[in-house]
């Protein structure tokens, strides 16, 4: 074997032997009665819907965690940021669920400047005692404009690896993709923040940290 395709091939290799890691990674679970903060903007707040049918709330309703919603309409990821020390005293979450960077990303702010902040609002979580989960978020693009297709952005998975954090991919992107499920262009319907949900609910036991 060429010594090349020899390099390509353990490479691969490697590649494949990580993400089954990532894949069977397990997390202590969380109890019935568990503080969870969901940090986020208008999504993780509801807009679209009522209070009771935001995605905190169906979560809280799945798992019997008390589900604070820390969504602000509006916020990005700075002012997210920002507010968390506050929460995290507060409440002193066994999990923060960060949902950050759509309204970066609809600003073209800097993604240098969003990758920062989300990292930090994880490590913050995390040296106050809880488990930062990331929510993948979409990035508009042209073509998800056109087609309704979305994709998270990298930047969620690339700081899930660097941080060893467990990520939720691809769920805001699969209920933002699908007409029925939207309030609007940028928003989800009360049936949207309920798939949200339930399939963030099926992740969180994938993992190990939902019951």
């Amino acid at each position: 074997m060429k010594p090349l395709r020899r390099r390509l091939l353990l490479a691969t290799g490697s590649l494949a032997l990580l993400a089954a890691c990532r894949r069977r990674e397990r997390w202590p679970p969380l109890p019935s009665a568990a503080v969870v903060v969901a940090l986020g903007d208008s999504i993780t707040y509801g807009t679209g819907a009522t209070p009771q049918t935001s995605y905190p709330s169906v979560l809280a309703a799945l798992t019997g965690w008390r589900v604070v919603n820390a969504g602000v309409p509006g916020d990005t990821s700075a002012q997210a940021m920002t507010r968390l020390p506050a929460l995290l005293a507060e409440h002193r979450p066994a999990m923060v669920i960060v949902s950050v960077g759509g309204n970066d990303f609809l600003r073209r702010l800097p993604e240098s400047d969003t990758r920062a902040h989300v990292e930090r609002i994880v490590v913050d979580a995390r040296a106050a005692g809880a488990l930062p989960l990331l929510i993948g978020v979409p990035r508009p693009t042209v073509t998800g404009a056109l087609t309704g297709s979305l994709d998270d952005h990298p930047l969620f998975e690339d700081l899930a690896t660097k941080q060893r954090v467990p990520l939720a991919a691809g769920l805001w992107a699969r209920v933002l993709g699908d007409e029925r499920l939207k309030s609007d262009a940028i928003h989800a319907n009360a049936a949207g923040y309920r798939a949200f949900a339930e399939t963030l609910h099926l992740r969180l036991r994938e993992l190990g940290i939902a019951l």
